[in-house]
């Protein structure tokens, strides 16, 4: 009986689309793990995440679906009574206590339980409409927020939920770069239904296709949101010669920057950047939902920008992580 391997059959340093909340028939999914894996090659992904409800991922389970060019991470879903949270990265059978809750203080023991791995501590659907899934912890200790979550429906992969904690996230963004703690957002499905895995997914870019590797990119914030595979951006700031991508911090020198937005597979669509002003400029996708939309600024006027690509009925397609300008 054996766990999934550590790293997968990669391209190197690139970017790589991946689901970090996926439910199979070993909590209350409806696709066994073998499906899982068809599902996610079909949906574009390099790489996905068992995160089973208070449970750890069985030994063989995950292993013998595992193959070279699909990475799967070992996680679990915590679900307590004041909020889901996802540890990413556990170690093969380690498994989180889910038994603790805002008011007893145990939460940061459980946090520090996966940071000693090297894992991932995710606030899950802070926003989530049904009993215990409102996020009532404290961001402090968590390294990532969902801020975009599949439905329970396959047919929407956008509701009020996610716009809320997309807003919440996007508010505390210059105060948490002030202090040096912000926190990366991501995308992931929630996947428990067929049709849902891989809407929405994040894209991160890592060294190579590897656990570590991958963890390193979102905890970075090297990462965007995609509502599917045919959603493709290329975001970068650009100031005297320097460039600077998702995540990373461009040295301005006081110049001006010029920030691009390539876009494809959103036709007819919106691209808005958004800044600690909040949203600054605005600007159309053409028909066949390919186009590119630049934007000029200053590290005076905006501490960071980030985009949000929306499709002609106000649903999100994809949506960045900022670049933060010095």
């Amino acid at each position: 009986m054996s766990f999934p391997p550590a790293r997968a059959v990669g391209r190197g340093a690139a970017w790589y689309r991946g689901d970090c909340h996926v439910h199979s028939v070993h909590s209350d999914g409806e696709l066994t793990p073998e499906e899982l894996a068809v599902r996610a090659r079909a949906a574009g992904l390099d790489f996905i995440a068992t995160t089973e409800h208070n449970s750890v991922a069985a030994p063989g389970v995950w292993g013998q679906v595992a193959a070279d060019d699909l990475l799967i991470l070992l996680g679990e879903e915590v679900t307590t009574r004041t909020g889901h949270w996802l540890a990413l990265g556990l170690g093969p059978g380690q498994v989180v206590d889910w038994n603790h809750q805002v008011r007893d203080g145990l939460v940061d023991e459980c946090l520090d339980q996966v940071h000693r791995v090297g894992g991932l501590c995710v606030a899950a659907h802070p926003h989530a409409p049904y009993p215990s899934g409102d996020f009532m912890f404290p961001f402090h200790g968590f390294d990532v927020v969902e801020v975009w979550n599949g439905l329970w429906r396959s047919d929407r992969p956008w509701n009020a939920d996610n716009e809320a904690a997309l807003a919440e996230w996007g508010r505390s963004l210059a105060a948490d770069l002030r202090t040096g703690s912000w926190r990366p957002a991501m995308g992931n499905s929630d996947a428990h239904l067929e049709g849902q895995l891989g809407t929405p997914h994040t894209v991160v870019f890592a060294e190579e296709l590897s656990t570590a590797a991958v963890l390193a990119g979102i905890r970075a914030g090297r990462s965007w949101i995609a509502e599917s595979a045919e959603v493709d951006v290329s975001f970068t700031a650009r100031a005297d010669g320097r460039v600077a991508g998702v995540g990373e911090r461009l040295a301005t020198r006081g110049g001006p920057v010029e920030v691009r937005a390539a876009v494809r597979g959103v036709p007819a669509g919106t691209v808005s950047f958004r800044t600690d002003r909040g949203k600054v400029h605005r600007a159309p996708l053409p028909g066949d939902g390919a186009g590119a939309v630049c934007w000029d600024t200053t590290a005076e006027e905006s501490a960071f920008v980030r985009i949000e690509v929306r499709r002609p009925d106000g649903q999100a397609a994809a949506l960045t992580n900022p670049i933060i300008l010095d």
